[in-house]
C-alpha cells in the first residue's frame, strides 16, 4: 500500500507540493485520510519552471519527467563553422551543447555565425541538426 501511495504520488504530481503539505499528510494513520490529504494537495509549477528553465532550454534533455517541449528549437553557432564529423560538438549561442551522433561528416562552405536548426524526427525521439541554407543534416544528441 506505501509503495502504491508514493507511486500515485508522483504520478499526480503532488511531489511538487510544498515539504510541510507532504509532511502533514504523512502524519495521518488511516489510509483513506491520508490519501484525501494527498490528493487535495495544490499542484507547484511544472519542473521545468520551478527549476526556472524555460521548455526550451531543456529541449532534448532527457529527464524523467518534463512539461511538453517544442518540435525545434533555432538558434546560431557563434563563430566560423565549417561542418562537422562523427562526434563533433556544436556550441550554440543558446547555451546549448550537441553531439553528432550518427557518424555523419559535412564539409561546407566557411559560414560565419550560421542559423541552426534542431528538430525532432517523426516518432519523436530522434533529434536532427541542419544548418540553414544546407542540404545536410545530422542525427545529434544533447549533451549539456
Amino acid at each position: 500500500m506505501k509503495k502504491a501511495l508514493y507511486l500515485l504520488l508522483f504520478a499526480s504530481g503532488a511531489a511538487a507540493a510544498g515539504d510541510d503539505a507532504v509532511l502533514k499528510c504523512r502524519t495521518l494513520t488511516d489510509g483513506a485520510q491520508r490519501l484525501a490529504c494527498y490528493d487535495a494537495m495544490p499542484l507547484g509549477a511544472p519542473a521545468a519552471a520551478a527549476s526556472g528553465r524555460s521548455a526550451e532550454q531543456n529541449f532534448g534533455m532527457t529527464q524523467a519527467a518534463r512539461e511538453p517541449e517544442p518540435d525545434q528549437i533555432e538558434s546560431n553557432i557563434v563563430g566560423d563553422f565549417d561542418g562537422w564529423s562523427a562526434n563533433t560538438r556544436i556550441t550554440l549561442a543558446n547555451g546549448q551543447v550537441w553531439r553528432i551522433s550518427d557518424g555523419s561528416e559535412a564539409v561546407l562552405p566557411r559560414l560565419h555565425n550560421p542559423k541552426v536548426r534542431i528538430t525532432r524526427g517523426l516518432l519523436g525521439g530522434a533529434l536532427y541538426f541542419k544548418v540553414d541554407g544546407q542540404n545536410s543534416t545530422a542525427r545529434v544528441r544533447r549533451v549539456q
